[in-house]
């Protein structure tokens, strides 16, 4: 079995999932006793969303780069960023290293085509939604239309994951405005949407919304198992 790298705690309440899925489905796949090889980097995430917030992604980069190296010299195999966000800063996690990085956007655009969906909508952080380092990967290497909601949904989805979900907190208002900004992507012609920051699926759920759902927090952690398994 591969040993899986996880850089983790961005924020700590999606890491949790990470840790619970990939060991489910390492039991599921293998059988027996068997649980997962992995070591786990969690950081604090009030210095890093400082760094989001200042634009400091230049620091931001060597704190990731630094833990990566870690991870690898700790005996990983492959890395596992558990963040939708951080994915920003793949390519440089991506340079500094001799082994493998899991993107999660790969992963969650394999499940979006094993469903037939061409044209999903994109909720996540503001850097999600509003820069091209996820939806440019989506259209460029999958081929796949990507919508995001306006401005001022935007600044909602991007409040509620900070102030209340990143806290563990789940608030039935939030819910239904996330609800009412999926609608409105549908109505622009989204077949699915994909819920691109991994605290996200603490709040919407499947039969809140008329399409499918993908969640990354659970996609991208079953892909490490799968990847992880792989060698057995």
């Amino acid at each position: 079995m591969k040993t899986i790298g996880l850089l983790g705690g961005m924020s700590w309440e999606s890491t949790v999932p990470y840790y619970r899925i990939i060991n489910q489905e390492i039991s599921r796949r293998l059988g027996g006793l068997h649980s997962a090889k992995l070591v786990l980097y969690s950081v604090d995430f009030e210095e890093v969303e400082r760094m989001q917030h200042a634009d400091r992604w230049d620091q931001a980069s060597d704190l990731l780069v630094e833990l990566s190296k870690r991870l690898q010299l700790a005996g990983a195999d492959f890395l596992v960023l558990c963040t939708n966000t951080m994915h920003k800063l793949a390519p440089d996690i991506e340079q500094a290293v001799d082994i493998p990085l899991l993107h999660i956007a790969d992963a969650t655009a394999d499940a979006i085509r094993g469903e037939g969906v061409g044209v999903v909508g994109l909720l996540g952080t503001r850097f999600t939604m509003e820069q091209d380092f996820y939806a440019g990967r989506l259209r460029e290497r999958h081929g796949l239309e990507v919508l995001t909601p306006g401005e001022s949904d935007r600044e909602v989805v991007h409040k509620v994951i900070y102030t209340e979900l990143c806290h563990g907190r789940v608030v039935d208002a939030s819910r239904k405005a996330f609800v009412e900004i999926v609608n409105r992507m549908v109505d622009r012609g989204a077949e699915g949407i994909i819920l691109g920051c991994t605290e996200i699926p603490m709040l919407l759920r499947a039969e809140d919304v008329p399409v499918p759902l993908f969640d990354t927090t659970t996609i991208h952690a079953r892909a490490a198992a799968e990847l992880a398994s792989r060698a057995c």
